[in-house]
């Protein structure tokens, strides 16, 4: 007899036992309840439920199942991803073999000093060089963690010396992301490509391809370091040189963990790898995505990218700049439509910059969502 998994899966069953699944009111084991569960968050209908059921699902059966290295690697991705982490997982977790050590690394730039307590109480973490130098980098570990993280490097063989030494030939970046690992041959395949910006003007393209070209004049040099919109011209342009100056891999390590203003400049990378990595970033704040989501100077792929993300569209901002932008594919901003409010969709209908079709079909939908109860429809 197949597992109820499976049928679920196939869309074998009808809808009220879906309902039930993501209620974890199955007549199943635990593990493969809480198995189901994390299926269901993937399900556009019933994703709230499962994800509220699971963040109240019995700790000892939660734990019993973070610990278990038979555990489907989805699962635990699901747990130890940041917005769904309970602590009194953490440990099992950390423990857990099956838990890539990818994760970990990730896990050491919590901004949680209870995370970070108990990362450094784990075995697996004291006995891993990567997972410590992650740590040594984070701003948030207090003093007495880095002295624990040094001890732990010592017991290792490795000394203080070496251990500054290492982050500073690395920037302080060790290890690999999840991404880095997953998308590893399509980093591989960029490798040699030139650096391209897209959208970029005249300006930018002359900084990139003279990057430690001096100023000729005096009054250039003035010029230079004037206070533009976007902030520091000068310093802008030096973060532009350096960008230009990285590896894909190191951009797409840049777009992970750099700043805010990398990270702006990555998003409109040409290499489809390294602006999607910017996407990924753990820094990456809502703020930043509703920004992302109104550029007209980004590849149509990062704004399909962010419809994608379910963490992207429960901002209404986020979905009200993808609606507006006329860079957005058409069949992407059609389907954005119906979460429009009333007035937004009537500013869409008057947005001359969007494609005519996109126009009238807000039009129309205003129309109807602003007509009296029981009026009769019309196109």
């Amino acid at each position: 007899m197949s597992r109820m998994i499976d049928m679920i899966r196939q869309s074998a069953v009808p809808a009220n036992v879906m309902r039930s699944a993501a209620m974890g009111a199955l007549a199943v084991p635990p593990a493969e309840m809480i198995e189901i569960l994390v299926l269901l968050t993937k399900n556009p209908v019933f994703a709230e439920q499962a994800k509220m059921t699971l963040a109240g699902w019995d700790e000892a059966a939660s734990l019993a199942v973070a610990g278990d290295v038979a555990t489907p690697w989805e699962v635990l991705e699901y747990m130890v991803a940041p917005a769904n982490r309970r602590p009194k997982l953490v440990p099992a977790l950390l423990e857990n073999p099956t838990v890539r050590e990818a994760r970990l690394v990730e896990m050491a730039q919590a901004q949680s000093v209870e995370t970070l307590t108990m990362m450094l109480a784990s075995a697996r973490v004291r006995g891993s060089t990567d997972v410590l130098h992650a740590l040594a980098t984070n701003p948030h570990l207090p003093d007495e963690g880095l002295t624990a993280v040094k001890a732990a490097l010592a017991a290792l063989g490795e000394s203080a010396a070496e251990l500054a030494a290492s982050l500073e030939s690395s920037g302080g970046e060790q290890g690999k992301s999840e991404y880095e690992i997953e998308h590893a041959n399509e980093i591989q395949a960029e490798e040699g490509k030139s650096f391209e910006l897209v959208g970029g003007t005249a300006d930018d393209q002359e900084a990139i391809a003279a990057p430690e070209a001096p100023a000729k004049e005096p009054e250039a040099a003035a010029v230079a370091v004037k206070k533009a919109e976007g902030g520091d011209e000068r310093e802008r342009i030096s973060t532009l040189q350096k960008i230009a100056r990285l590896s894909v891999g190191q951009r797409v390590q840049l777009a992970m963990k750099g700043n805010k203003d990398e990270r702006f400049i990555l998003i409109r990378d040409g290499s489809k790898v390294v602006s999607h990595a910017v996407l990924e970033s753990p820094k990456l704040s809502d703020a930043e995505a509703e920004t992302y989501a109104g550029m007209k100077n980004v590849q149509e792929s990062v704004l399909r990218a962010i419809a994608s993300k379910r963490k992207f569209m429960k901002s209404y901002a986020v979905i009200r700049a993808l609606a507006n932008n006329p860079r957005c594919p058409l069949d992407l901003s059609l389907t954005l439509l119906n979460h429009l409010m009333v007035h937004d969709l009537k500013n869409l209908g008057m947005n001359k910059n969007i494609s005519e079709t996109l126009r009238k079909m807000a039009s129309k939908l205003h129309r109807q969502k602003s007509a009296p109860p029981g009026a009769k429809k019309t196109d």
